[in-house]
């Protein structure tokens, strides 16, 4: 029987957000595999997807008032991750996201839906971290709003590679911050679920590992 981690790698593969092959990214960094978040677009996707991440939640046993989601792409993450946990795990999470530009009107304010107060555990969901900018982004709003403990981030994949020395992203998010990062996947969960022929993709098993060689913290 699959864990919940061999069935994410499964339903990245099968949804072809993870892809093998020879890529460019933003970083410059030439890699053999590619995660492409943005295909994730349907109801079925978002509801599976809210079910792996609430399954992280309760692996890690974070204890979270409020779920944030950071714009735009933590939006739709939290709203699922909310409901997931409320559907299928009886636990009433509020969700909350911050708008781009400060409202003047109406309720006003900086965050739509829950209200954040002081003392309040709440939990970021993004779909990935790579330099950690969008942790850094949001921290500042958050505690602009109110005085929250941060409990935890979870991400959809750590891909486990040096950030801006020779830590990872998710090393240094703690270290600067003290937010404890937690992945529903990390780049060694995928090798091994190749290696296990869980998923396709033997003949790019070696440039991986060489990748993991040379970038990987």
């Amino acid at each position: 029987m699959l864990t919940y981690k061999q069935r994410f790698i499964k339903f990245m593969v099968e949804n072809e957000v993870l892809c093998f092959g020879d890529f460019t990214l933003k970083s410059g960094r030439k890699a053999p595999y590619f995660i492409n978040a943005g295909k994730y677009r349907t109801g079925s996707q978002i509801a599976a997807l809210g079910e792996y991440y609430a399954e992280c939640y309760l692996e890690h046993k974070v204890n979270a008032k409020t779920l944030i989601g950071p714009a735009y792409k933590g939006i739709p993450l939290a709203v699922a991750t909310a409901a997931a946990l409320a559907n299928n795990h009886g636990i009433d999470v509020g969700f909350c996201f911050d708008r781009k530009e400060v409202k003047d009107h109406g309720e006003g304010g900086m965050f739509v839906g829950q209200a954040l107060h002081d003392g309040d555990k709440v939990a970021i969901i993004e779909d990935v971290m790579t330099s950690g900018k969008a942790l850094r982004e949001i921290l500042p709003k958050i505690k602009q709003e109110a005085d929250v403990k941060v409990e935890a981030m979870i991400i959809s994949v750590d891909r486990q590679e040096k950030g801006t020395g020779e830590k990872s992203a998710v090393q240094e998010a703690f270290d600067e911050f003290g937010v404890k990062v937690y992945s529903i996947v990390t780049m060694e969960d995928i090798i091994a679920a190749i290696e296990e022929d869980i998923i396709p993709g033997k003949e790019y098993l070696q440039a991986m590992k060489d990748y993991r060689k040379q970038y990987g913290a």
